[in-house]
């Protein structure tokens, strides 16, 4: 039986500080994937993209032991629809955005289905499952291929891959920023975190692990910017500096960083919090995820 997990735990940047440690091309592909983004800020790019909708395919490897983690397509179902609400801003709980933010709350025009072909051009569910006799996987990417007991993915530049598993360590999941590998290019979810039904599990059972991890994915870097010191920079401009991670789900305003009268952004897809307790990207961070898509994710996004 899976430990149940109370806090909100992602390896985004400890993967990302191993790739930069163990693949020396990485940091180079990660700067020049940078500046494309920046560049489709700048030439209005981005905007173009954000005015029309995207539809990115998902394939999901759902790779088991137990019965638990073998989570139903009615679970991965409820994934999708979750991540269509968030990022369309479509989700009813947008309602509790403090009123001095509500005007940053605004549609990405970013959508996700279930590939319906898969590489090969064959009709699928696009919902793949690998049994394995792993207990636990950890944020070393081995759940991303079958030679270690995972499964592979497929064409990454085509699809958003997205491994469901047991995670061991606490994690709730991770994913790999633009410009990394490309084998091992997408998202992990623990299977308890994932969906808003079947084995998903209080307080992450609103999907929105997934959308913070999606958010990695398309280019967010979390709302602290991962310095504990009022230093750190998450390169979007309407979010206020906060000092660290906040987690289960804190009274508004929360102030650091002299960052009054409204204080940190915690109700932030891109922050620690319940999945109960955020709901809301701002205007900034979809021309970032737009800005992706235009550029190091160019294909994804069929474009």
């Amino acid at each position: 039986m899976t430990d149940r997990v109370a806090r909100r735990t992602c390896a985004q940047m400890a993967v990302h500080e191993l790739l930069v440690e163990t693949q020396p091309e990485y940091r180079e592909r990660r700067l020049a994937a940078e500046e494309q983004t920046r560049r489709s800020i700048d030439t209005g790019e981005a905007m173009r993209v954000t005015s029309k909708l995207v539809t990115i395919p998902v394939v999901v490897h759902v790779v088991h032991r137990t019965k638990e983690e073998n989570v139903s397509d009615a679970q991965v179902k409820s994934q999708i629809a979750s991540l269509n609400r968030d990022y369309r801003a479509k989700n009813p709980d947008k309602s509790k955005v403090p009123k001095a933010w509500k005007s940053l709350v605004i549609d990405s025009n970013i959508q996700f289905a279930l590939a319906s072909k898969d590489p090969n051009g064959r009709t699928t569910t696009g919902i793949t499952r690998t049994a394995t006799s792993t207990d636990s996987f950890g944020a070393d990417d081995s759940v991303k291929s079958r030679k270690t007991g995972g499964a592979d993915p497929w064409a990454t530049d085509r699809y958003l891959n997205i491994w469901v598993c047991n995670l061991g360590g606490g994690l709730l999941g991770y994913a790999q920023f633009p410009g990394g590998p490309s084998k091992t290019d997408g998202v992990v979810i623990l299977h308890t975190a994932f969906g808003t039904k079947g084995a998903a599990k209080a307080p992450f059972n609103k999907g929105r692990t997934a959308t913070h991890e999606v958010g990695h994915y398309l280019g967010l870097r979390h709302i602290w910017g991962d310095r504990n010191d009022c230093s750190g920079n998450d390169f979007v401009a309407d979010t206020p500096p906060a000092r660290q991670a906040n987690m289960g789900k804190p009274k508004f305003p929360l102030i650091t960083c002299n960052n009054g009268p409204y204080g940190d952004m915690f109700m932030n897809y891109m922050d620690y919090v319940d999945d109960a307790a955020m709901y809301m990207f701002t205007a900034g961070q979809v021309a970032r995820m737009n800005a992706t898509l235009a550029g190091p994710r160019k294909k994804l996004a069929g474009l």
